[in-house]
């Protein structure tokens, strides 16, 4: 969970029980901090600029022009476009609990700036360039985007005279994994739906149907009809992570779900997941879940009693 800094609640001044807004400006970015102490609805929000907002303490339900209503949580992010209306309720804010998210404005110039970036690296596989993301894109934070954020919240309250160089740089990264968690997205829905569309998709699916079996670069690579090189450099430009760091993400999807089954013993979960060591599966699951296999297991076992 994003964690505000000691800063933020020093020079805050909290005047509005109803997303109180605390706004940190640089020069091309603008953070703000909204808190809500009370439960409320139907409040509406809107920004000149494309907002990347995310979830920090406690739930929002969103009301989007054009999308389907959601809850949104701590750990999950939507970008948006400028001037987009945004309806929100708050069903359990409270004093002691309060709603707190973050919306990080951008300047349409650093988007573009990350996305002639991309494009100086590479086209996508099936040729066409990289573009600027599809907005109302709600997702979960992955690692990298939450450590991110977390350092932008930092570095926008901190007193540092570089902290524009930082922010750009930070800002930069942030918006290119979030275009490739969303290409990735895409990917894994196309791979359930029509994975012979593309070569990815095709590959995806192929990784999804054989998790057991030992899946190296060279055999992906002669699935996906291409070189082993071109294949990598493919892989890792458009979904952000190499094939190997999916096919363990992949294989630890499966261990989680088959641990949150009371049926289904660690060592079982362990050996339908595909891991080869079992040492491995345990410590790669620890450092990625922040609790051993058995600690997960107990944990989902207790709460779904």
């Amino acid at each position: 969970m994003l964690n505000l800094s000691s800063a933020h609640y020093q020079n805050r001044k909290l005047e509005n029980h109803v997303e109180n807004r605390t706004v940190h400006t640089l020069n091309n970015a603008e953070l703000n901090i909204f808190e809500t102490h009370l439960q409320a609805s139907q409040v509406l929000l809107q920004f000149s600029q494309p907002v990347l907002a995310s979830m920090i303490k406690g739930k929002k339900v969103m009301h989007l022009q054009d999308s389907p209503s959601f809850g949104f949580l701590p750990g999950e992010s939507v970008i948006l476009p400028a001037n987009e209306l945004m309806c929100i309720d708050f069903p359990e804010a409270s004093v002691s609990n309060p709603t707190q998210c973050l919306a990080l404005s951008l300047s349409e110039l650093k988007l573009k700036e990350a996305v002639d970036l991309l494009n100086n690296r590479g086209t996508k596989q099936n040729g066409t360039e990289w573009s600027v993301m599809d907005y109302n894109y709600h997702f979960t934070n992955d690692i990298a985007i939450h450590q991110i954020l977390q350092r932008l919240i930092f570095i926008f309250t901190e007193n540092h005279p570089s902290k524009d160089i930082f922010s750009d740089l930070l800002i930069q990264e942030l918006v290119i994994r979030i275009l490739q968690t969303e290409t990735k997205s895409m990917y894994l829905k196309k791979s359930f739906t029509d994975a012979n569309s593309d070569r990815l998709s095709f590959v995806i699916k192929f990784i999804r149907d054989n998790l057991t079996e030992d899946l190296s670069v060279e055999l992906l690579s002669e699935k996906a009809y291409m070189s082993e090189s071109n294949f990598y450099r493919t892989f890792k430009h458009e979904l952000g992570s190499s094939p190997n760091d999916f096919i363990i993400e992949e294989r630890l999807k499966v261990a989680e779900s088959l641990l949150r089954d009371p049926r289904i013993s660690v060592k079982e979960a362990y050996l339908a997941s595909g891991f080869n060591s079992f040492s491995y599966f345990c410590r790669i699951f620890k450092k990625k879940k922040n609790l051993s296999p058995s600690e997960f297991k107990d944990k989902a076992n207790f709460i779904s009693r």
